[in-house]
């Protein structure tokens, strides 16, 4: 009976400690800071994946929510800089070409035309045209740049701005953002240093990325 009434009486402090440790394992998990941004449970999953695991290894990184259409921007330590709508592949889809060698962006058929998922490591550099650009697959010609004029029947600004997602699907795999947000928020953190750039799936679980993390971890990259 006496150890029944100490196993009774201690309960409640028991219960208590174990949710302080809980607590203190909780603040030691490093978390991304979304601000008054409301994500994806998949964009937020992976932002704070990336800092618990340190997976950019200290560098500034962006996630692309292809299914939101929204491209977030985050500094080093994990605090959201600015997230806008942004233009994607035409066609959806999560593979995309591995290079683009003897041809050119416009000679892409239209299910070709895709903004693969997966994690790329960035680099600013410069399109043909000279124009500043964050290339997350150089071999493939992807980057993040500025809305730029395109044909009047494509209705690019249009799309970008609308309340929809539905209709951002236009490019030839590109994230495309507006020159305002660009010129503030992915020039001065992702247009002069490396980065890492997650694209988020759409026909197969967030967690895939987990894996090709680790397989290019393994070749350290």
């Amino acid at each position: 009976m006496q150890q029944l009434f100490n196993l009774r009486t201690h309960r409640a402090p028991l219960a208590a400690v174990c949710l302080a440790l809980l607590a203190v394992r909780a603040q030691a998990q490093p978390l991304a800071d979304f601000g008054a941004e409301t994500p994806s449970s998949d964009t937020r999953q992976i932002a704070h994946w990336v800092l618990a695991s340190d997976d950019h290894h200290g560098h500034p990184f962006a996630i692309v929510d292809k299914k939101a259409a929204r491209l977030f921007v985050f500094g080093a330590n994990g605090r959201l800089l600015g997230a806008t709508p942004a233009l994607l592949g035409q066609t959806p889809g999560d593979q995309g070409l591995n290079d683009m060698e003897g041809r050119t962006p416009a000679q892409l058929l239209p299910a070709e035309r895709t903004t693969p998922a997966g994690r790329f490591a960035s680099e600013p550099g410069h399109n043909v045209q000279g124009e500043a650009v964050v290339w997350f697959s150089y071999e493939a010609a992807l980057a993040i740049h500025r809305l730029r004029p395109a044909p009047a029947q494509e209705r690019r600004p249009q799309r970008l701005m609308s309340d929809t997602p539905d209709d951002n699907r236009i490019s030839l795999g590109c994230v495309i953002v507006g020159p305002g947000f660009y010129d503030a928020i992915v020039a001065p953190v992702l247009g002069r240093q490396r980065g890492v750039v997650y694209v988020l799936p759409e026909t197969r679980p967030v967690q895939s990325l987990f894996a090709q993390a680790r397989q290019l971890a393994m070749l350290g990259r």
